[in-house]
């Protein structure tokens, strides 16, 4: 199989993924080495197929209407003994946690695509976190941090909001914050 061919067929699989693929199986899959699946997608990329990376592999960019159409910002403040409670929370109801960012006095804003959308994406999150020796994002700006939501229904996003704000989770905005925050507390 040509480059050109396999990467016309990672997009497919891509498209058909339910979860992000890592590098290493797409590799196995094509028989072909890790590192050919990255220089793979840089050109998938550079020809302008959305493709985003997560800890746990790549995936498509889905966008609306073919993706959740509904989006929100939550800022939110937790212990690290929380995060799983505060992701399941919002994939329970329906949400899909699209990234994580913090607004730094001095930095400004730093983001990462999360992707997260069951439990099962979760828990990888979790083991990949445990696994690493990295901080959470969430630790340069002693908790507090923000996730854009995405869900099917302003009415999803409701529920998110009023559930985060149950479990104490929601977090007011400062005057400094340059964020459009509708679902703050």
């Amino acid at each position: 199989m040509n480059g050109e061919v396999r990467r016309k067929e990672i997009v497919k699989r891509l498209a058909q993924a339910d979860a992000p693929i890592s590098a290493t199986v797409l590799a196995a899959e094509f028989g072909v080495s890790r590192q050919i699946i990255v220089q793979d997608i840089a050109l998938l990329r550079a020809k302008g197929t959305e493709i985003v990376s997560l800890s746990r592999g790549y995936r498509l960019e889905k966008k609306p209407p073919f993706g959740r159409p509904c989006q929100r910002v939550y800022k939110v403040a937790h212990s690290d003994e929380d995060v799983a409670r505060e992701l399941n929370l919002i994939v329970d109801a329906g949400g899909l946690v699209e990234d994580v960012f913090v607004s730094h006095r001095i930095y400004g804003t730093i983001r990462a695509p999360m992707g997260i959308q069951s439990r099962v994406d979760v828990e990888k999150f979790m083991a990949d976190l445990a696994a690493g020796k990295s901080s959470l994002l969430k630790n340069v700006t002693s908790g507090y941090h923000y996730h854009t939501v995405r869900a099917d229904s302003e009415e999803i996003l409701d529920l998110i909001g009023q559930r985060l704000k149950e479990q104490g989770f929601l977090a007011p905005l400062q005057g400094y914050e340059p964020v459009d925050c509708a679902g703050c507390g």
